[in-house]
């Protein structure tokens, strides 16, 4: 399976570690309303290309059809 080449650019800077409670307010929120829709959509598909993995044979719509008896 081939990766996105996005995917391997992107690295988790893991010395950047916080705790806090559920109850507590995110900035995150305020973080994805300041970018463009079209910086929302790329996040979105990063994301998703991460957890579902991504294979450019697959990524079309899958077609399919059929038979319809005539009466």
């Amino acid at each position: 399976m081939r990766k996105n080449p996005a995917l391997n650019s992107i690295r988790m800077d893991k010395t950047a570690f916080s705790v806090s409670s559920l109850d507590d307010e995110s900035d995150e929120k305020l973080y994805w309303l300041s970018k463009t829709p079209a910086e929302r959509l790329y996040g979105v598909e990063i994301m998703r290309q991460m957890l579902y993995g991504y294979d450019p044979l697959t990524a079309r719509l899958q077609r399919f059809f059929e038979i319809a008896e005539l009466s």
